[in-house]
C-alpha cells in the first residue's frame, strides 16, 4: 500500500443530530465541506462550526479535520483501518466520512497534536494548514 498523506484542514468542525425530515440550516450550504446523512432514525451534518447561528439540542463541537489526501481508487483496502488502529491504540475517538474521491477523519481538537503524532510515528505525512 502506497504511503498516505494526510492533511489537518484549518477549520473547527461540529457534529449536529437533528429529527429526520428536518429543514437543513442554509448556513451549512457555505462551509468549505459539509455533509449531511438521513437515516430511518435520524438526520446527521457536519459542517464548520462558526457557520451555525442557531442552537441545537444535540450538537458535539470542537473537531478537527483531516483529510486523506487522494484521490483514492476504489480497489484499494484497509486505509481507514490503516488510520484508525494507531488512534485505537491511542484511545483517540474519531468520526470518519468518505466521500467518492477520499477518506476525512474529524477528532477532538484536544486530542490532534496526539492524533498527529500517533499518525506519523507509523509513517504517514501529516501536512498542517
Amino acid at each position: 500500500m502506497q504511503k498516505l498523506t494526510l492533511t489537518v484542514q484549518p477549520s473547527e468542525y461540529s457534529i449536529v443530530k437533528l429529527p429526520i425530515k428536518s429543514k437543513i440550516p442554509p448556513e451549512v450550504f457555505e462551509s468549505k465541506l459539509y455533509s449531511i446523512t438521513q437515516t430511518q432514525e435520524e438526520l446527521s451534518i457536519v459542517t464548520e462550526s462558526y457557520l451555525l447561528k442557531q442552537n441545537f439540542n444535540s450538537i458535539e463541537e470542537g473537531f478537527s479535520l483531516i483529510k486523506v489526501e487522494g484521490p483514492l481508487d476504489f480497489s484499494l483496502t484497509g486505509i481507514l483501518s490503516k488510520i484508525l488502529e494507531p488512534l485505537a491504540k491511542e484511545k483517540i475517538s474519531i468520526f470518519a466520512l468518505s466521500t467518492f474521491d477520499t477518506d476525512y477523519i474529524l477528532v477532538r481538537k484536544s486530542t490532534l497534536q496526539k492524533t498527529i503524532q500517533a499518525l506519523r510515528s507509523t509513517g504517514m505525512m501529516v501536512n498542517e494548514k
